[in-house]
């Protein structure tokens, strides 16, 4: 659940995800032109950075998801 993309041909890097996100999950990168996900795994699914976003740029999923882990 969560963020799960960014559509880097939609994003213009107006930086308003990242301004609303309370988790600083998102960053803008080095030419501050498009945002990138930073820390996935803190996301907690606010959807706050999809609402917000103006050119619909932020996939966010509402779907649970286990992650499958192996012994070794």
């Amino acid at each position: 659940m969560g963020i799960r993309s960014i559509d880097q041909r939609l994003c213009t890097g107006c930086g308003t995800c990242v301004e609303n996100c309370p988790l600083d999950v998102l960053r803008l990168d080095e030419k501050g032109e498009k945002a990138y996900i930073k820390y996935i795994r803190d996301c907690q699914g606010c959807f706050l950075c999809e609402f917000e976003c103006p050119e619909g740029a932020i996939y966010c999923s509402p779907i649970f998801e286990f992650g499958i882990t192996k012994a070794w």
